[in-house]
């Protein structure tokens, strides 16, 4: 009996050695997708403290570390919450959609009836802390979006289930925000819904009018009642309006100044003039005027094809999810990223009028830095059950 057991087991094939595959999924998660966005992080992480030591020092009593000492200490604790949360089954969020959502609500209400020296209302400030409540919003209306596109897909053509009640959500959510006032807010969440809505499978013709209804909106507001006319003309004749209003126009004019001035290879690292106080948060929503500076075109272009790197490669995981559920959160999260990108260089470039908006693992900001990751942590969760190490790789 010893024997013939010991014959079976003897005639047991061998195990297939696994072979490595840079476009598949290692140690569980999509590896490539890791590698892109662990890049972005440490390249984020030197040009902030590029950006930010000449403003730190001055406005922190010589203290050059003081904005990178803070950036590094969130970055490390998003890491090890998106390393976490990429162990954690995605499916479980199912139950957190409605609520966490509705948690949101309360923080968009909260934060519009506290206090403010300036008009705005977009941070809460807590003991030790303080957060912006459009920057959770981001991640329940995504979640929220997903959770329902997964159990209405095969009535998403229809206007009472696939259009009606996201509109609903998005009208409220983007309502809020636009009081506090957040325009690149609103802009963003706006973009991010309706994209959903369309890979979701709400029918064109719905987004379509919404979309000319959004546009008329902001027509009537600009030109009819006058809404934010002042940064409407710095953005159509920023030199023009510099001379007549210097103030409204200092931070564009000086962001143009930075980008030109970098040429194709750039001024060298750590060698930004504008940084030295003539530009504006050059630590924060206008990073990439100093990156362009310091860089040049190229290095600009390194920036835009590593976030471009990363859009494809969160996409793919999406199309590759076994779930409409795991597939809209990783093309949600992932569009997220990419749209806050393109706003953010088409304002520093005035492409778009200044609406102040950050450049995702670039800009200072610890909890909207520890949030990216997390969120890129459930993509991660996402990538353990797709599909990208079979078949034809994309």
């Amino acid at each position: 009996m010893a024997a013939s057991k010991s014959a079976a087991h003897s005639a047991a094939p061998p195990k297939p050695k696994k072979r490595f595959r840079l476009f598949s999924v290692s140690q569980g998660f999509d590896m490539p997708f890791l590698i892109i966005l662990m890049i972005i992080l440490v390249v984020g992480l030197i040009s902030q403290f590029s950006a930010s030591y000449a403003y730190s020092y001055y406005w922190n009593d010589g203290d050059s570390f003081y904005f990178i000492k803070r950036q590094l200490i969130f970055a490390l604790i998003g890491v090890v919450a998106m390393l976490i949360i990429s162990t954690i089954d995605y499916h479980v969020l199912h139950h957190f959609a409605i609520p966490l959502m509705l948690v949101s609500f309360v923080l968009l209400g909260i934060v519009l009836m506290l206090p403010s020296s300036t008009g705005i209302h977009r941070w809460i400030r807590l003991p030790g802390l303080q957060f912006q409540p459009s920057e959770i919003a981001k991640f329940t209306l995504i979640l929220l979006f997903a959770h329902l596109i997964s159990i209405n897909h095969k009535k998403m053509k229809t206007f009472l289930a696939g259009y009606l009640p996201f509109m609903v959500i998005l009208g409220v959510t983007c309502g809020l925000v636009f009081l506090e006032p957040h325009l690149s807010g609103t802009i963003l969440l706006l973009g991010i819904g309706i994209i959903m809505m369309y890979v979701g499978g709400t029918r064109l013709l719905y987004l379509l009018g919404t979309l000319g209804l959004g546009v008329g909106a902001v027509i009537y507001m600009v030109f009819v009642k006058g809404y934010e006319q002042d940064r409407i003309n710095v953005w159509l004749h920023p030199f023009e309006a510099y001379a007549t209003n210097r103030d409204e126009a200092w931070q564009t004019i000086q962001s143009l100044y930075a980008i030109g001035s970098g040429g194709v290879m750039g001024q060298g690292l750590g060698n930004s003039r504008q940084k030295h106080l003539f530009l504006p948060e050059p630590h924060n929503d206008f990073i990439f005027s100093v990156i362009c500076e310091e860089m040049g075109f190229v290095g600009a272009v390194l920036v835009i094809v590593l976030f471009a790197l990363l859009l494809w490669r969160g996409i793919t995981i999406g199309m590759k999810s076994p779930d409409k559920f795991g597939s809209m959160l990783a093309v949600g999260l992932t569009v997220q990223v990419g749209l806050q990108a393109v706003m953010n260089m088409a304002v520093v470039t005035n492409t778009i009028p200044n609406t102040g908006i950050s450049l995702p693992f670039f800009s200072y900001g610890g909890t909207s830095l520890v949030m990216l990751l997390a969120q890129m942590g459930v993509v991660l969760s996402v990538s353990r059950n797709a599909s990208l190490g079979k078949g034809k790789e994309p």
